[in-house]
């Protein structure tokens, strides 16, 4: 069963991956007399520390509207031959289009498999009505049993006594399955975009599709199938209260005491994947370089590639002043990454969602007031920005910005890297993560970093559109704004965030 789920992965035979002897001028670099851009130079550091997958331009596009995600995901769906594999945060429980389009794909073609991985907590969660997104997914298992699979992750930290402490609303405080990966057949949608209706509407987020890209879907297609032997599998239970029980497929551990089995398995395969799939070539094609980020597994790759990353915008190699664009919906900058950030070289333009923009706006209860903490770590990062002298001049420095538009929320996660504040960028980090402590340290998460050559300047063009896309909708914040009586931070806001501000 599930065959397809377990194709094996074919890659490019090996190259040598060493460089040296660099020396620079405007926007290249010369290596023993060939002339790299910066693009080549960040390929070939990193490399050697994540599976490397070269593709054409061509096959690579941009999209910057959720309602542009949601149709070219149905249309991905409605074109699925052999396999589908769905990973996300959840599906919301009212996504009855978007099950019943998995449905109509599956009674069409009865060779089409499909795995749906999900976070166990989050889809598990009883709403006001008592359903839950697992509930939704339960007539695919039980219409197509030996062709569907719906896995649930659960995050082994929140155990013992303690996971029966934790109300429900707040037990993913300690981690989540958050990686979202749309794949059909060699065509795949990656995104930090969740499955639910504010996504395909109203909530802004990143999306960048590849097609006839079969090496990255195979392995991407395995990288699932890891982390779906440590997930429980969704059943149909007529005599359980809730009409279905998670069962957890292995003997040599439980949902709780996977981590070191997991830990290993995964250190293997991406080993096998990194010394397979190497770079050549690379001033032709576009790199992509995925990376997994597990800290309650103890995976840290993501750590890893951004702390090199750093190192190489700091070392003297790249010509002029490297302009770095992050965001995050929720703009909690990783403490080594704020450190790095601030004494950089680097020019850094940052664009973080306003209060009013913030998913969590006019929840109920604690949930309240994360805009306000979200407020406060803000500001404590402007003023980390303030005493180190880095705030902005018009191309250098620490740039803060928020998002907001009316009616909408951001959701947008990554980093651009471009030669200059005037040029295209030549690299995007994108995927799940927000570049916080809790992506860190807490969260399961799939990114990815993309360099594209100096050849493929469509698609360069295309990330400097996404940029602007997004900056668009921002106003510039100072302490002046941070001042005012609408951000003022409660008491009480600033007691949760000293007790759970890892979480956020």
């Amino acid at each position: 069963m599930l065959h397809l789920f377990r194709r094996r992965l074919r890659y490019p035979t090996s190259v040598s991956r060493t460089w040296r002897n660099y020396s620079t001028s405007r926007n290249t670099i010369q290596q023993d007399g060939a002339i790299l851009d910066p693009s080549s130079l960040l390929t070939r550091a990193m490399s050697n520390l994540l599976p490397t997958f070269q593709l054409p331009a061509e096959n690579i596009s941009i999209l910057t509207k959720p309602s542009d995600y949601y149709q070219s995901l149905l249309a991905m769906i409605a074109r699925a031959r052999q396999r589908i594999i769905i990973s996300s945060l959840y599906i919301g429980e009212s996504e009855h289009q978007l099950v019943s389009a998995l449905s109509d794909a599956l009674s069409r073609n009865d060779r089409l498999e499909v795995t749906i991985q999900v976070d166990a907590l989050r889809s598990t969660r009883p709403s006001k009505t008592q359903t839950s997104p697992a509930h939704l997914l339960l007539p695919l298992v039980n219409s197509y049993p030996n062709r569907v699979q719906v896995k649930l992750f659960r995050s082994p930290k929140l155990s013992g006594p303690l996971r029966y402490l934790v109300p429900r609303r707040f037990d993913e405080g300690w981690g989540t399955w958050h990686a979202k990966v749309y794949l059909v057949d060699d065509e795949i949608l990656l995104s930090g975009a969740n499955l639910n209706s504010s996504y395909f509407t109203n909530r802004q987020d990143r999306y960048i599709r590849f097609t006839r890209s079969p090496h990255l879907a195979d392995y991407l297609a395995h990288l699932m199938r890891v982390f779906a032997g440590y997930s429980s599998d969704l059943r149909v239970a007529p005599e359980s209260s809730l009409g279905y029980i998670l069962d957890w497929p292995r003997r040599d551990s439980t949902e709780f005491t996977f981590g070191a089995l997991a830990k290993k398995e995964l250190e293997i395969f991406q080993a096998g994947a990194r010394k397979e799939s190497p770079i050549d070539n690379v001033n032709n094609q576009v790199t992509v370089l995925p990376m997994v980020q597990s800290g309650v597994l103890g995976i840290r790759e993501e750590e890893l590639c951004l702390q090199s990353l750093f190192d190489l915008l700091d070392s003297g190699k790249l010509p002029g002043t490297t302009l770095v664009d992050i965001t995050s919906g929720y703009f909690a900058l990783y403490g080594p990454y704020q450190d790095r950030t601030l004494a950089s070289k680097a020019a850094y333009r940052i664009v973080a969602a306003s209060p009013s923009a913030n998913g969590f706006l006019g929840s109920k209860g604690l949930s309240g007031r994360i805009p306000e903490a979200y407020t406060l770590l803000e500001r404590r990062f402007w003023d980390r920005v303030l005493a180190a002298h880095r705030q902005w001049d018009g191309s250098r420095g620490v740039e803060l910005r928020e998002w907001q538009r009316p009616g909408w929320t951001y959701h947008a996660k990554g980093m651009w890297i471009s030669p200059s504040i005037y040029e295209a960028p030549y690299a995007t980090l994108f995927g799940s993560t927000n570049l916080n402590s809790r992506s860190a340290h807490l969260d399961t998460e799939v990114s990815f970093l993309l360099a594209t050559p100096e050849q493929n300047s469509l698609l360069r063009t295309a990330l400097r559109h996404e940029v602007s896309h997004i900056r668009n909708n921002t106003v510039k914040v100072d302490d002046r704004i941070f001042a005012s009586s609408e951000r003022r931070v409660s008491l009480t806001t600033q007691a949760i965030v000293a007790l759970v501000g890892a979480m956020l």
